[in-house]
């Protein structure tokens, strides 16, 4: 049996990255600064200084809860992961936590990029490059068990079809989207290109939740919403236009994978595009999954079963959102879905172990 792939875990992105932004733009680079911890935010009191903004802002409108950068008290105070491992500063430590929880393979999104960063094309050219490359290097260094996923400078296309050859050249298993990219859906024509350089590469889009449509970010007050609204929800959007555009039709072999927004609201949203396309009920379930190739990551206390017979038993992958603590955190996963007495072994070795290597294309041995 193909070991456990964990298809969605994080890095914390050290400071180290920014050191590989072209000279040009090295001026410009992330800069990491704290505030004392008698303020709103608290032992969350470390930001990135990008293009004159303070990512994240974890208080009132605008706000966002991030894990980067490790200057913050709260991060400096962990134990429960070495920082080496949440940042990648130390890639065999992080292998050998792995090893600890059983994983064969991580799968590792970014934390800082799942934001909207900056308007300025050049400085987010710039931005992707560094990570990109940094990334690259880390994970060659664990053989094969911790994968990336690469960001693409979406506000440039020829920069990101640039940036898909150096993915696929590189080691990376997948590209980040937001469910919604600063003004665009994801259906619309301008991602064209790059769907198609990602196709050619044979990797998949991945719509990781994410606050990548900074206006509506702008009117959320975490406060009263937390991140559901502006982070959590977006993948939901980008799923509806794909599936409603017809976009996999376009792309015949691309994979889509949706990430870290569970998967109950699957049901619901067949039934409204079932409803709003008056077609037949029996395009709406397992068959679109599979011919549009489309893979959902759930979470590991669902109702799993009832997920399957509108997703199929295919098409679902599991990830423990290793690196951070929020309610998306579940490092058993493996204990919890095989212990649930609900699924056939059969079932739990392709939710944990091979539907997640045929989205990142990843070997079965």
């Amino acid at each position: 049996m193909a070991g456990i792939v964990d298809a969605d875990t994080h890095i914390i992105e050290p400071a180290d990255i920014w050191e590989e932004i072209p000279e040009a733009m090295y001026a410009r680079r992330p800069i990491p600064v704290s505030v004392p911890t008698d303020t709103l935010y608290k032992e969350s009191n470390a930001f990135w200084l990008i293009d004159g903004s303070i990512i994240p802002k974890p208080g009132g409108r605008g706000g966002i809860f991030l894990h980067t950068p490790s200057l913050a008290v709260r991060e400096q105070k962990r134990d429960d992961i070495p920082l080496g491992a949440r940042e990648l500063t130390d890639p065999l430590a992080r292998v050998a936590e792995m090893d600890k929880l059983g994983i064969d393979v991580q799968v590792v999104y970014p934390t800082l990029f799942i934001i909207y960063l900056t308007d300025d094309p050049q400085l987010e050219v710039a931005l992707c490059q560094a990570y990109n490359r940094w990334m690259a290097e880390a994970c060659d260094r664990t053989g094969g068990r911790i994968r990336w996923i690469a960001v693409l400078p979406l506000r440039s296309i020829e920069a990101s079809l640039q940036e898909v050859g150096f993915a696929r050249e590189h080691g990376a298993v997948g590209a980040l989207f937001r469910g919604i990219e600063k003004d665009l859906s994801l259906a619309d024509p301008y991602f064209y290109p790059v769907y198609g350089e990602l196709e050619q590469a044979d990797l998949p889009v991945c719509v990781h939740t994410g606050a990548g449509c900074p206006a509506w970010t702008n009117i959320t007050d975490v406060a009263l919403s937390a991140t559901f609204p502006h982070v959590r929800s977006l993948p939901i959007f980008g799923f509806r236009d794909i599936v409603a555009n017809r976009v996999p039709e376009r792309f015949p072999t691309l994979r889509f994978g949706f990430i870290e927004a569970g998967a109950s609201w699957v049901p619901y949203l067949l039934h409204q595009l079932h409803r709003w396309a008056r077609t037949p009920s029996e395009e709406w379930g397992p068959q679109l999954f599979r011919d549009y190739r489309l893979f959902i990551a759930c979470e590991a206390d669902e109702d799993i079963p009832y997920l399957i017979s509108h997703i199929g038993e295919d098409n679902i992958v599991i990830g423990s959102d290793y690196g951070h603590q929020d309610p998306s955190e579940e490092r058993q996963m493996e204990q919890v879905v095989r212990g649930r007495g609900d699924l056939s072994p059969e079932v739990a070795d392709k939710i944990l172990c091979e539907n997640a290597r045929r989205l990142y294309a990843l070997p079965f041995e």
